[in-house]
């Protein structure tokens, strides 16, 4: 075994080496294991109530297992972990090869994807893959199928060169996009096989650009459910009844109206709200410096190609940065209750449903957001209406608290600099997510003193969630790489 100092940085022959076996990996295993996995429909159980009976979450855990098993990296073990109604959850564990090493490295992902979506441009679709321009399309290859394989592919590059590192452990689950609601118990479970967690790795995450590497710095929290307002047992003649009934639709927008100024969009109860850190700011500001407009143009608008007409909620930079990482945001992401357009009727429909998505500041606990969220819809409903908020997750936990990274150790802040100017020739990137990853902030409470590496390949226009989904792949096989070279900097 090589026995290089950990504690010096990887020569330049090194990196371009762990670049070169990744980007080989990649093309020759890595893409057409994805392009097999976008063509299989695993919807989270949030999205297909018969995913156990349907076969498809089992599909995917059964192949990625089945592809890290080939590998025949040195040592690993690995389990398909169950427990009796809830997903499986993959589980692996990679011996350190370096002496006297009694830390873990604890690599993070999800198999579990969104459902379809509408707007798929012609020739892409959610369940088909295609490559074009260094673009992998279809549902969940960048979030977050890659990771398992990627984070495999970081250990073998620093094997084959007989390069030490400590002690891997993987958890990929097949719950994250239904709130992960399996994983505590899992957590739980897997806790004496953890080891000593000196440093997390989830590459769930997305990047400012393609062009240098980017650490996330925070993960807002989020409550989800179901509102619903009902005002008659069933429809009637709106001609008839209109005037006299209220409709349930102008009810619920009463109701929205307690919790969002739907002139601004800003979430009017105080306690959905908390002081964004000094750090977070200043973070912010060189970010935007980075970005500039981009920060708000990446997005689809429908007036005008990059938002040249449409109008944001601020064309700042630093405040766009900051509303989508650190303040709450109402989403309403689907309803019923309302007929296709082709098949309405005039009818005073008998309810209203929406279901609502509430982002939260990472710092506010989404468990007590979910409590207040429905006390405040519920109470004292307008025309003594049936007014209910039910929300996602099990009885007792509900809603998933975001996460604010512990400050960065000065090994793993050079690390991470290292590894972005050895493979994007620029330095590291620092950037706040919007988005919800519901281990991070139950790892730092169970191993609060690890360090945190959250990244992931979800840059400008990969649209995770929406229609044209895609991996960039370039950057992918550019991650994997810096991935390994910050395990092998693992003091």
């Amino acid at each position: 075994m090589n026995a290089r100092d950990p504690n010096l940085p990887l020569r330049a022959d090194e990196a371009d080496q762990l670049a070169a076996f990744s980007a080989r990996v990649w093309d020759e295993d890595i893409v057409p294991a994805l392009t097999e996995y976008i063509a299989i429909p695993a919807k989270s159980p949030m999205f297909d109530p018969a995913w156990e009976k349907n076969g498809y979450i089992e599909r995917v855990v059964r192949d990625a297992a089945n592809w890290v098993e080939s590998k025949k990296v040195a040592g690993l073990k690995l389990e398909v972990v169950r427990l009796k109604g809830r997903t499986p959850l993959i589980f692996f564990e990679v011996p350190a090869t370096r002496a006297a090493s009694s830390d873990t490295v604890c690599m993070y992902g999800h198999l579990d994807k969104q459902p379809e979506f509408s707007g798929w441009r012609s020739g892409l679709g959610p369940w088909t893959p295609k490559c074009e321009d260094g673009k992998l399309y279809g549902r969940g290859g960048a979030d977050d199928g890659y990771a398992v394989y990627a984070a495999i592919t970081a250990i073998m590059a620093l094997d084959r060169q007989g390069i030490a590192r400590p002690r891997v452990v993987g958890i990929i689950e097949s719950c994250e996009e239904s709130g992960s609601a399996d994983l505590p118990a899992y957590i739980e479970l897997l806790a004496p096989r953890l080891g000593s967690v000196s440093l997390v790795v989830c590459l769930d995450s997305g990047a400012g650009n393609y062009e240098q590497l980017w650490l996330t710095t925070s993960l807002r929290g989020m409550v989800s459910g179901v509102l619903k307002v009902e005002i008659l047992t069933e429809g009637i003649h709106s001609g008839d009844a209109s005037g006299l009934v209220p409709s349930s639709f102008r009810i619920l927008r009463q109701v929205l109206d307690r919790l969002e100024d739907s002139k601004t969009g800003r979430l009017l109860p105080q306690s959905f709200h908390c002081e964004v850190p000094a750090e977070r700011v200043k973070q912010a500001r060189v970010a935007a410096r980075i970005l500039g407009a981009e920060v708000w143009k990446r997005f689809p608008w429908a007036c005008g190609a990059d938002g040249a007409l449409s109008l944001p909620t601020t064309t700042e930079p630093v405040e766009a940065l900051l509303n989508r990482t650190w303040r709450p945001t109402l989403s309403v992401t689907g309803a019923d209750g309302l007929p296709e357009i082709g098949n309405a009727g005039n009818v005073l429909r008998p309810y209203t449903a929406f279901k609502l998505s509430l982002r939260l500041p990472p710092l506010v606990d989404a468990h007590d957001a979910a409590r207040k969220l429905k006390a405040l819809i519920e109470d004292n409903a307008p025309y003594n209406a049936r007014v209910t908020f039910t929300a996602d997750g099990r009885a007792g936990a509900h809603g998933a608290t975001g996460w604010n990274a512990p400050s960065l150790a000065p090994w793993l802040e050079t690390a991470l600099q290292q590894a972005s100017q050895a493979h994007y020739g620029a330095p590291l990137g620092f950037i706040g997510q919007g988005g919800t990853i519901p281990l991070m902030s139950m790892l730092q409470k169970g191993f609060p003193a690890a360090q945190m590496m959250v990244c992931g390949v979800l840059g400008p226009k990969s649209n995770a969630h929406g229609p044209n989904e895609f991996l960039h792949v370039p950057y992918g096989k550019k991650l994997t790489a810096a991935v390994a070279q910050v395990i092998a900097a693992h003091p």
